[in-house]
């Protein structure tokens, strides 16, 4: 069986970095999951997703000429989770709705964080020079 993009198949991660991970494919030719196919949202840390030994499905993004294997574990879940019809669209726009919430609060945490941070250098709000 030949490694084909489109191809899904499982693999072992053998290896973890910071920018993504080395899967272990059959045959034993090995492929890169980059960090940003890991999951569907960000990844800031691969180790809260994969540890080295993990079983994964991935799907084989492209094949360089060099024999580099490109793979994405979320591509793989991808379309194995697509609901075939029904209330997908309803479910997706929650789903966007609960993401850009968070996203908000986080903004709003890392401003006034940032705003504390820089006051307290300047000597803070009402504070006057003499």
């Amino acid at each position: 069986m030949s490694i084909e993009v489109g191809s899904k198949l499982q693999g072992k991660v053998t290896g973890i970095t910071h920018f993504g991970a080395f899967v272990e494919l059959p045959e034993g030719s090995t492929g890169l999951v980059h960090i940003s196919e890991v999951a569907d949202n960000y990844v800031k840390d691969i180790n809260d997703h994969l540890k080295v030994g993990d079983q994964v499905e991935v799907k084989v993004i492209n094949v360089e000429k060099d024999g580099k294997i490109g793979l994405s574990i979320r591509k793989a879940k991808e379309q194995s989770h697509r609901p075939r019809h029904g209330r997908a669209h309803d479910r997706s726009k929650e789903s966007f709705e609960q993401k850009m919430a968070k996203f908000l609060k986080e903004s709003e945490d890392r401003l006034s964080s940032l705003k504390r941070h820089t006051e307290s250098r300047r000597g803070g709000r009402g504070a006057r020079r003499g």
